[in-house]
């Protein structure tokens, strides 16, 4: 399993309480690009239409060896592969108060490009500095451990 893009702005903004894996739908140079590490989470969100789950807002950027697409556009909505069971608890924890599905991470496992989605509630503004402030001392402890103090 290889990560090959990573939403470090979904961890800082949600508090994450499950995480599931998606297999999603994708064109052949989309897969290409999303390998070489040309894709982008910022932003990103999952909407349930039905029941389908698509990603939403994800900006995979077109492959360079591909030559000139038309029409293509970077950040169409991608449909995630999920069994019902799957849409039906994500549905469920969906309309729930303060609960929002975001993707935290593509990867690769055996050849195919996975999305992993993340459910979790948003972060307060006093739970973000929080946060920081957590990061930032252990950021100190680090350099005292080191000695670079």
């Amino acid at each position: 399993m290889t990560v090959l893009a990573k939403n470090k702005d979904a961890y800082f903004n949600y508090t994450v309480e499950h995480e599931l894996d998606a297999g999603i739908v994708l064109t052949g140079q989309e897969v290409k690009s999303i390998k070489a590490g040309q894709v982008s989470l910022k932003g990103a969100h999952v909407t349930i239409h039905g029941n389908e789950a698509f990603l939403v807002n994800a900006h995979v950027s077109p492959y360079k060896y591909a030559g000139n697409i038309s029409g293509y556009e970077p950040t169409r909505s991608r449909k995630l592969l999920l069994k019902r069971k799957e849409i039906s608890s994500l549905i469920g924890k969906y309309k729930e108060q303060g609960m929002a599905v975001v993707p935290l991470e593509f990867k690769a496992v055996k050849g195919l490009i996975k999305v992993r989605l993340g459910i979790g509630r948003g972060k307060k503004k006093y739970d973000k500095r929080a946060s920081i402030r957590k990061r930032e001392d252990e950021r100190k402890i680090g350099r005292a451990i080191q000695g670079r103090g």
